[in-house]
């Protein structure tokens, strides 16, 4: 992997698929958050076995709803903020995955694509900062060694990340004023 790294196009990869993941947290997390329905329409008299029944259900829920929503702003701040994006990638996984069972299980195609394509993402970050993260998952990792990529040193990306987030939540927020 150390290898790989040393590659500016992936490290470039990498850093924007972080913008990437974090964007699209950011973006669904303000209308839980704000206590909004993900689908226009109410979903209480879809199939019980739908997956608009299921959001429908989730909305309604309340305080449950809004946890979601802070999970998903907490992990697309964190990895997008490139200092903690390591973190955000393993507070990012278990969301994710969560959210693409419930769309592989609902059989809902579109959503399939979507967030198994974000999900294969999140396992490139998961993997790209393996020598991280393998302390928590291997009983005998060995030494730890830095293997910074040059190009995400660099603090313009933390900068970025974190402008492009207020962008986001800012836009967002005003975006939305009206349905809530």
């Amino acid at each position: 992997m150390a290898n790989l790294k040393s590659y500016k196009s992936l490290q470039l990869l990498t850093i924007f698929t972080r913008y990437l993941l974090g964007t699209a947290f950011v973006w669904a997390s303000i209308l839980k958050i704000k206590g909004i329905r993900f689908e226009p329409q109410s979903g209480e008299h879809a199939p019980i076995h739908s997956l608009s029944h299921l959001l429908e259900s989730m909305y309604r829920s309340g305080f449950y709803w809004s946890f979601i929503g802070w999970g998903q702003f907490l992990a697309g701040f964190l990895i997008m903020s490139q200092v903690f994006s390591t973190l955000g990638a393993v507070v990012y996984f278990p969301i994710m995955l969560s959210i693409f069972m419930l769309t592989t299980a609902f059989e809902a195609p579109i959503f399939v694509v979507m967030t198994s394509s974000m999900l294969l993402a999140n396992i490139y970050l998961l993997l790209w900062d393996w020598n991280r993260i393998k302390f928590i998952v291997v009983t005998k990792p060995g030494v730890y060694v830095e293997q910074a990529a040059g190009l995400s040193s660099h603090k313009i990306w933390t900068y970025t990340g974190f402008v492009l987030f207020l962008i986001i939540t800012i836009f967002r927020f005003v975006s939305t004023r009206h349905l809530a």
